[in-house]
């Protein structure tokens, strides 16, 4: 069921429709069968709006063909994970107890969008709450991983990552409260950003208000830098929002490295990453050296693992919105989310807030240390790839749902920006990512980096190429 659409970039698809070659018609039907195959295979959707979506693109086509203004995702499938609200669609965060829910409206980033011309063709999968970094939830069961069914896609953006990787839609709509947007990029062979924190408007309000973004997942930087621009700029829904325009990541996609001062952290100071995952990405760095960058190894990035921290504020924040269902209805939760919630739920307000001013002191260090350096690389996982049906992986059994994956949660404490893109393919055949983060308020920075990155690859390399 192979198609050229099916992994044609989106900055491609928008320059052909605007030509008149393909017509949005044509390409949501194909995309929305698509959907429907690999929904059989994969399981990355939680619902669907088929007719909604047909009658969308119809309205894109009469805009082209009668020579109206076009948006610049004119056109273009995309898809919206299920904590983010679509007006008038279910909206049940991936749990049996919210699967009546219905959203009023559509969050910032849905409803721009739109504007711009993107047609939503449904709704993809998470785990329960965002609480795990693997593709599985009581409501919507298993999600696979189009490069290997027996792999997860990750989490908790799970369906974004295994649909785009399988070719549905070009890009799509994630969330990141402690790297739910980059995990499922690393695995899935995608590109994924995660703006400074309230660059891209949250609302409604999350369980998570602190720690939350909404981001997009495309299968390139140039892509998620495209949807990126369309949805970052200021909501006055969002409390946490930042004034003023957002900075031009398109631009940064084709800019040099040369000159930029890289901190290169294997491990950041306490992680315990796979030799080949270092390997990977340690080989996409030396590049960085060679294009004019300057690279220094930095190992102890942070003094010690932030993982308690970032517990502290996740879990207590979705404790408390599902305190009612945990002390009456815990059966309808996921196992593994309840007992991790139940414990949060029990901190003193003491040890609450030593963890919250110690959030702070981590966010000075990490402005002090991005006084020296432009840009921090690391690996986005320990692992390149983990089993269906697994919360953590072998050999991390001390860690828990969320520390074993050691690099992502925290920069959801300091706020920066960061972005996930493929450094190769794994000796599994899996794909590994690389993370860049930057200072506070430079997302350019890091889509200069992570765009060098995949320029320095072979073209298609982090392709899945799945086909059903």
């Amino acid at each position: 069921m192979g198609h050229d659409f099916d992994y044609m970039s989106a900055s491609e698809l928008r320059l052909r429709i605007g030509r008149k070659d393909i017509s949005p018609v044509e390409l949501t039907r194909h995309a929305l069968e698509r959907a429907e195959a690999v929904q059989a295979d994969l399981n990355p959707f939680f619902v669907m709006f088929s007719d909604e979506a047909m009658s969308a693109a119809q309205v894109a086509e009469d805009a082209v063909m009668s020579g109206g203004a076009l948006g610049v995702l004119h056109g273009l499938p995309i898809s919206v994970k299920d904590l983010i609200s679509v007006g008038d669609a279910p909206f049940a965060f991936g749990s049996k107890v919210m699967v009546e829910n219905i959203a009023p409206d559509d969050a910032p980033a849905v409803g721009r969008a739109r504007t711009a011309g993107a047609i939503v063709i449904g709704k993809t999968t998470t785990s329960e709450f965002g609480c795990k970094p693997v593709g599985d939830s009581p409501l919507t069961g298993v999600t696979r991983n189009p490069w290997n069914r027996e792999k997860t896609p990750g989490g908790s953006s799970a369906g974004a990552g295994a649909s785009i990787a399988a070719g549905v839609t070009p890009i799509g709509l994630g969330t990141d409260g402690g790297g739910s947007i980059r995990i499922p990029c690393s695995l899935t062979g995608l590109a994924g950003i995660k703006g400074s924190f309230g660059r891209v408007p949250v609302w409604p309000t999350t369980a998570t208000p602190t720690l939350a973004h909404v981001g997009p997942m495309a299968r390139n930087v140039r892509d998620a830098a495209l949807l990126f621009s369309v949805i970052a700029g200021y909501d006055a829904r969002d409390p946490f929002g930042i004034a003023g325009d957002a900075p031009d990541v398109l631009a940064a996609c084709d800019q040099s490295v040369a000159g930029m001062r890289i901190a290169w952290s294997p491990t950041l100071g306490y992680a315990r990453p796979d030799p080949e995952v270092v390997e990977i990405v340690g080989a996409a760095v030396r590049k960085f050296e060679d294009a004019g960058a300057h690279v220094e190894q930095v190992d102890d990035v942070f003094v010690e693992d932030p993982a308690d921290l970032w517990s502290a504020e996740f879990y207590a924040g979705v404790g408390i919105k599902l305190r009612a269902v945990l002390e009456g209805q815990r059966d309808m939760l996921d196992p593994a989310v309840a007992d991790i919630l139940e414990p949060a739920l029990g901190q003193e307000m003491r040890d609450y807030y030593t963890k919250v001013f110690e959030r702070y002191v981590l966010r000075e260090r990490m402005a002090k240390l991005f006084e020296k350096y432009d840009a921090l690389i690391s690996p986005v996982l320990p692992v390149s790839s983990v089993d269906i049906g697994v919360n953590v992986p072998p050999g991390y059994e001390d860690r828990n749902l969320v520390s074993w994956v050691y690099y992502t949660y925290p920069f959801n404490l300091t706020g920066q920006p960061a972005a996930s893109v493929c450094a190769g393919i794994a000796a599994d055949g899996m794909p590994v990512g690389l993370q860049v983060v930057g200072r506070y308020l430079d997302e350019t920075s890091v889509v200069r980096a992570a765009a060098f990155v995949e320029r320095t690859q072979p073209p298609g390399y982090n392709h899945s190429g799945y086909d059903v």
